[in-house]
């Protein structure tokens, strides 16, 4: 009996919006704890890589496992 595919690359999209969120709510506490401006633009920018991550990664891993019709 084989396992479904799809299985697995649900698991793989989950895991990255999983990653995204984490590393979001690590940007997060950076910038909030952060006294100088070099961290802050650092948390800054992570949030917003996370953001895109999030945003684009999963759809990219679909599209690329979309079966042809």
């Amino acid at each position: 009996m084989s396992r479904d595919p799809a299985v697995g690359r649900w698991a793989m999209m989950m895991a990255v919006r999983v990653a995204g969120t984490l590393g979001a709510i690590l940007g997060v506490v950076l910038l909030g704890r952060a006294e100088a401006w070099g961290p802050k633009l650092l948390g800054v920018a992570i949030v917003a890589s996370a953001l895109w991550v999030i945003a684009t990664v999963p759809r990219a891993l679909a599209h690329r496992w979309r079966t042809p019709e």
